[in-house]
């Protein structure tokens, strides 16, 4: 089938160095490098009712024409004199959300963990932004929209910004839809609600065309589909578990809420948690082989006393587990080689202390 107007719309620009073609993560990496390199910051000053970016120190670096920049973020930079890579301070009110934002599900929780620790410390890391040309003085997020609720929740006025040249369109989710998954960040049922609005907003004509969009196999999108069926009440119930709740095991809980309604699989989910069911036992309950109640334990699985779970950086990494008086079980994913070499040196630390 051939690419609905919308993603032909929404295709990369030319954006190339002499020798390769550079994605949009390519971009954003590259104007992280350049905020490393020269960090500038800028505040933000009011004109009426319309926030403006005040003048750099040196507006000749400013205007300088930037490689396969866009017409309408040109015409931005030199309006307000900004360089590529600047860190500004906009007013959080000029802040709204993007349409393509690739995250759907943001844990109350979480955010208020955040909060706290902004609170404290200020805010280290600027967000991305996009100018929202139709409307001057207004920013869609780019990246970052877990700190910009945290500022609001911690009654923050500004937020320290780069200012992006990237499109609101599909180019932009898959920008932020990349970053996401190199955290981990990015769950199966934040991609079944905005990928069931893709297709029936017709932004994509077909699953296989948003597939091939995201270079992902057509299966994957068509099990975040079948799960996007469920109420958000229900995937409200897993979203904040993504270590039992992947997407085999949220398309088995789709399977069961299609036969048995929501009541009973919020029983089921309450069941999978408690008694750590694993995706096959699960299955057979869907298949009616066991009962959602009275599913049997494998043979010599111990039923844990307590479970931690553990957050690095305000992320679920995993859970460390005890059972009875002489065991523990530490299960950590998504570690960066350097974090889990850290973490076993200081295991190994506490282990040989006398």
């Amino acid at each position: 089938m051939k690419p609905s107007q919308f993603a032909k719309g929404f295709q990369a620009r030319p954006d190339t160095t002499s020798s390769e073609k550079r994605t949009a993560l390519d971009r954003l990496n590259a104007i992280d490098g350049l905020v490393q390199d020269k960090p500038v910051s800028a505040k933000v000053t009011g004109r009426s009712s319309q926030p403006a970016v005040e003048p750099i120190a040196s507006p000749a670096l400013a205007v300088e024409p930037q490689e396969n920049e866009s017409a309408e973020y040109r015409a931005w930079r030199l309006e307000h004199a900004y360089r590529p890579g600047q860190i500004v301070e906009l007013p959080l009110k000029a802040i709204k959300p993007s349409p393509f934002n690739p995250r759907h599900f943001y844990l109350k929780s979480s955010i208020a963990e955040l909060a706290v620790n902004l609170a404290k410390q200020g805010q280290q890391q600027a967000i991305h932004v996009i100018p929202d040309y139709t409307a001057p003085g207004s920013y869609y997020v780019s990246d970052g929209g877990r700190r910009v609720r945290a500022l609001k929740e911690a009654n923050k006025e500004t937020v320290k910004a780069i200012v992006v040249d990237l499109p609101i369109g599909i180019q932009s989710y898959k920008l932020g839809y990349d970053l996401n998954v190199q955290r981990d960040s990015q769950t199966v049922f934040d991609n079944a609600i905005v990928w069931k609005r893709f297709i029936e907003e017709k932004f994509f004509q077909s699953q296989r065309e948003l597939a091939d969009h995201l270079g992902l196999d057509e299966s994957t999108v068509a099990v975040a589909l079948s799960i996007a069926k469920l109420p958000e009440s229900v995937m409200q119930e897993m979203v904040a578990r993504p270590d039992r709740f992947g997407s085999n095991m949220a398309y088995q809980v789709g399977r069961y809420h299609g036969a048995r309604g929501t009541e009973a699989t919020l029983r089921l989910i309450n069941r999978i948690l408690a008694d750590d069911l694993s995706t096959r036992q699960v299955a057979d309950i869907v298949k009616g082989r066991s009962s959602a109640q009275e599913s049997p334990r494998p043979a010599g699985r111990q039923r844990y006393a307590q479970r931690l779970e553990i957050k690095l950086d305000g992320v679920a990494v995993g859970d460390l587990k005890s059972y009875g008086e002489d065991r523990l079980e530490l299960r950590l994913k998504g570690l960066s080689k350097d974090r889990r070499d850290e973490i076993l040196h200081q295991i190994q630390q506490i282990l040989q202390a006398k």
